[in-house]
């Protein structure tokens, strides 16, 4: 399974990102949480400090472009296989960046990936 960081987890069920930890939990895939606000979302806590995780498959982004560039280096420090941009986190200075150094950029929606099996 693929070991998950969501950035912009939230404690608050109605919102996208605690969604996505939802459905990524219950389909086997292990979750690491980083947010802006203290809080636990599916019974994890949600970081607010950029914790140096190891074997991070996939980072998707639940952040708006204007916050990205303060999580630039530490995204690229966990070396991930990808990143997902979820709707409105689209950024392409940051996919470009990623793209250079072998960091595949998806622009896609983390939900409809897990649906459709394509995650």
């Amino acid at each position: 399974m693929k070991r998950t960081l969501i950035v912009g987890a939230s404690s608050n069920p109605s919102r996208y990102a605690y969604l996505a930890a939802q459905r990524l939990t219950a389909m086997g895939h292990p979750i690491l949480l980083l947010g802006r606000r203290k809080g636990f979302a599916i019974g994890q806590e949600i970081h607010l400090e950029k914790v140096a995780w190891t074997d991070v498959d996939t980072v998707t982004l639940y952040i708006n472009p204007s916050h990205q560039p303060e999580y630039y280096d530490y995204i690229i420090s966990l070396n991930p296989k990808r990143v997902i941009f979820n709707p409105g986190t689209e950024n392409p200075e940051f996919e470009s960046i990623l793209s250079s150094i072998n960091i595949v950029p998806v622009q896609g929606c983390t939900l409809v990936m897990l649906s459709v099996g394509q995650y």
